[in-house]
C-alpha cells in the first residue's frame, strides 16, 4: 500500500472486523485473492446502497462474499440481496461468513450460472452489481435489459454497477485475438455508452466501475 492509498484508507470509515478477517482469509486461501472488493470499494458499495435504498438487489459473482456483505450492511431490514456464484467449491466458505454476519439474513446465495438463475428469481431489481465472468458481461447486460427476448430484470431508475471495467488498463492497449476477457469488456462498455435507455459514468476506482442508471 503506497502513501496515498494509505491516506485514503486512514481517512475513510474503518473496515468492519469480520470483513477484515474475510479479506485476510481470502488472501490466504483463494486462488485469485485480488478479485476481492476490499475495504474502500466495499465501503463505496455500502454507501451507494444506503443512498439508493433498493428493495431488491442482485449480485452477479459472489467470490468469497466481501461485496455481498458490504451491500447487505447498507440494506434496510426488509430488503434482500440475491447473489449468484458459479464456483460451487466456494459455497461452504461463503456461507460460513454470511452466517456470522449480522446482515447475513438479508442475503440469498445461489450457486450456478447467473444467466440461468437470475431470470428465474422473479420480479425486477433496483440495484445490480456485476462482477462475474468478464467474458459474459455483454450477455449479463442483454439479460438484465431484456434484450435476449425475455422480460427485463431492471426498471426505470434501476442502477447497475459493473466492476473491473478497465481491466488493468488492457481496454486501451492492443488486444490479442484470443483475449476474450478484454474483448468482452470492450463490447460491454460500447453497448452501455451507445444505449439510449441508460446513462453512465466510468469511475477509475481500483480496476474501474461503470455506474449505469436506467432512464
Amino acid at each position: 500500500m503506497d502513501a496515498l492509498e494509505k491516506y485514503v484508507h486512514d481517512f475513510s470509515e474503518p473496515e468492519e472486523k469480520l470483513l477484515h478477517e474475510l479479506d485476510r482469509e481470502t488472501n490466504l486461501r483463494a486462488v485469485a485473492p485480488r478479485m476481492i472488493s476490499g475495504h474502500i470499494q466495499g465501503r463505496l458499495l455500502e454507501m451507494l446502497v444506503r443512498m439508493l435504498r433498493p428493495r431488491r438487489a442482485l449480485e452477479i459473482g459472489t467470490f468469497t462474499g466481501y461485496s455481498a456483505l458490504s451491500m447487505a450492511a447498507g440494506l434496510e431490514e426488509e430488503a434482500e440481496l440475491h447473489t449468484v456464484e458459479v464456483d460451487d467449491e466456494l459455497e461452504e466458505f461463503i456461507r460460513s461468513y454470511f452466517d456470522r454476519s449480522a446482515h447475513g439474513g438479508k442475503i440469498r446465495l445461489h450457486i450456478g450460472s447467473a444467466l440461468d438463475i437470475a431470470p428465474k428469481l422473479g420480479g425486477e431489481f433496483d440495484l445490480v452489481f456485476i462482477d462475474g465472468d468478464k467474458r459474459e458481461y455483454p450477455a449479463y447486460y442483454r439479460m438484465l435489459m431484456g434484450d435476449d427476448g425475455s422480460k427485463a430484470l431492471v426498471h426505470s431508475g434501476s442502477v447497475l454497477i459493473a466492476d473491473n471495467i478497465l481491466w488493468s488498463g488492457k481496454v486501451v492497449q492492443p488486444v490479442a485475438h484470443n483475449d476474450r476477457h478484454t474483448q468482452a469488456l470492450l463490447e460491454f462498455n460500447r453497448m452501455v455508452v451507445e444505449d439510449a435507455r441508460v446513462e453512465n459514468v466510468i469511475v477509475p476506482l481500483r480496476d474501474g466501475l461503470n455506474l449505469i442508471r436506467v432512464k
